[in-house]
């Protein structure tokens, strides 16, 4: 899922740089003065890497703080939700699926949910298996995910299955690659509906145990002691702080695995080995062939033209993004959730596997860009291309634009305190097609929205301008702060709301501006 923070947010494209590392291969003691140079420079608390390479583990290890305010330290089997990382695990059980012969990639998705229905009847008729994985259903990006995001809402599968029909679609379907959530959730439905167990029993069962993937869980629910995990943080408020471990959603198929460096070097190891595992490679999880299947384009992106990689195309497989580095193929996948971000690429024809997984927010996306492309450069025998002062410019950029909208934003909502208001003309219930209803009431004095099937999105209203209000949401662990845009009646009786967030740097997932609330009750 990414995670929520998107997973090619940073991606980069420059040029040649200066030389440090070329032609020869990184060693421990400089991934470990690397990782804490970028720890400090992104006020991260804690990082693990892994690096696998000619099919072994050559570097794994912990660093920094599980959690500020335990000051226990990380090591290489502390666990972190890997959020959108958990995709390729989803694909890899549909692969195990198609190949004992109880579905096709090609099957349509009514033939195992009847009741799976889209924005339109020739899409609904016509959507494939593979179509659930590969980002190109017409709908826009991170669409419907506000059902979860924050965590803590009551939207079930049945919700999912039912709410596709009322989102409006952006472009054709199969035209253009948008990141979507929802339909890795719909993917684990389709795994539950064929196999007869959960998502998170066949994952475990299928893929985690024969892997000796130990520490290794399906769902954060199934990890009973958690001692060992890292705790989220966020820097939104200036200081690092901890905040609370997001929860499941209705499966684990895009975004609920929860692991650690060890166990994903295992992970690395079997797809760089093309489906065989253990000692001596004598057992298979999946065929070569199937690994083609994942790892070739089934949606064209752009392919931004890069000097440094000599990069020419790019793209999504089934759970990967894919795109060519030096003539190599890359294979790649984020993740995010709230203070949880993670990174994986792999080189197949080096060999070579590299992830990087870290618990804060916002410096964490960053460093797992800077770490791993540095590590990836030295291999490639590439110049060390001082990657960390190039993200952390990056960046500190995007956030002093971003903040600028929203200083702006609140200076203007201050200065607007003294206008009156006429409150009670924006009072009342209000309802959207897919999220469900909302209400504007007064409390203490001040307009409040709450939300009634996501409870974390409450807060108050404050007056922006012509018939708009910013709301300051009691929740804050992401940056969702949002826009509430009221439309009017010939008396000035509010009749319909649509919001939008109020920062640039607003997560995707927080899609407000696909609610079309209408009042339903004064």
């Amino acid at each position: 899922m990414n995670k929520a923070i998107f997973s090619m947010l940073f991606l980069a494209i420059f040029t040649i740089g200066v030389s440090s590392y070329t032609n020869a291969q990184i060693t421990s003691a400089q991934v470990d003065q690397l990782v804490e140079k970028a720890m400090s420079k992104f006020n991260v608390a804690g990082v693990a890497v892994a690096i696998v390479k000619d099919g072994s583990i050559v570097h794994e290890k912990g660093y920094g703080l599980k959690s500020v305010d335990t000051k226990q330290k990380v090591d290489q089997n502390t666990n972190f939700e890997i959020a959108s990382n958990s995709k390729a695990f989803t694909t890899t059980a549909m692969t195990i699926l198609v190949e004992e012969g109880k579905l096709s990639w090609k099957d349509k998705v009514k033939k195992y949910i009847p009741e799976f229905t889209m924005y339109n009847e020739y899409v609904t008729n016509n959507f494939l298996i593979e179509d659930l994985l590969t980002h190109r259903s017409g709908l826009g990006l991170g669409a419907g995910d506000l059902m979860f995001f924050p965590d803590g809402s009551d939207f079930t599968m049945k919700d999912i299955l039912s709410n596709f029909q009322y989102f409006e679609p952006v472009s054709a379907f199969r035209t253009k690659f948008d990141y979507n959530n929802l339909l890795y959730l719909v993917a684990g439905e389709v795994i539950k509906r064929v196999s007869g167990i959960s998502w998170e029993e066949f994952v475990k069962t299928r893929i985690l145990l024969p892997l000796q993937m130990d520490n290794t869980y399906s769902s954060l629910s199934q990890m009973n002691d958690r001692r060992n995990l890292a705790i989220p943080h966020s820097t939104g408020t200036g200081t690092i702080r901890t905040i609370p471990v997001y929860q499941e959603m209705v499966n684990g198929a895009a975004g609920g695995i929860v692991s650690n460096v060890d166990d994903l070097s295992n992970w690395m190891l079997v797809h760089l080995n093309k489906g065989k595992y253990g000692k001596t490679l004598e057992n298979r999880l999946f065929s070569e062939s199937s690994q083609h299947e994942m790892w070739k384009l089934h949606t064209i992106t752009d392919a931004n033209p890069n000097p440094r990689y000599n990069s020419h195309f790019a793209g999504y497989g089934l759970g990967w993004f894919l795109s060519d580095t030096k003539g190599y193929l890359n294979v790649n996948h984020t993740g995010g959730l709230p203070g949880m971000l993670s990174k994986t690429i792999m080189i197949p024809d080096l060999n070579l596997g590299v992830v990087v997984l870290t618990n804060t927010e916002s410096g964490g996306g960053a460093l797992f860009s800077a770490v791993s492309q540095t590590i990836v450069d030295s291999y490639l025998g590439l110049d060390d291309y001082n990657w960390i002062d190039k993200y952390y410019s990056r960046m500190e950029a995007g956030n002093k634009a971003a903040d600028s909208v929203t200083t702006a934003v609140w200076k203007t909502v201050a200065a607007a305190s003294k206008i009156p208001v006429e409150t009670r003309n924006y009072v009342g219930i209000y309802e959207d097609k897919w999220f469900g209803k909302v209400e504007v009431s007064i409390k203490n004095n001040q307009l409040w929205f709450r939300s009634y099937r996501s409870p974390k999105l409450n807060g108050p209203m404050s007056f922006y301008k012509a018939n708009s209000f910013a709301i300051k949401w009691e929740y804050q662990d992401m940056n969702a702060d949002a826009f509430a845009i009221f439309s009017l009646d010939e008396e000035g009786k509010a009749q319909s709301i649509k919001m939008k967030g109020i920062s640039p740097n607003i997560d995707f997932s927080f899609d407000f501006q696909d609610l079309d609330l209408h009042r339903i009750k004064n």
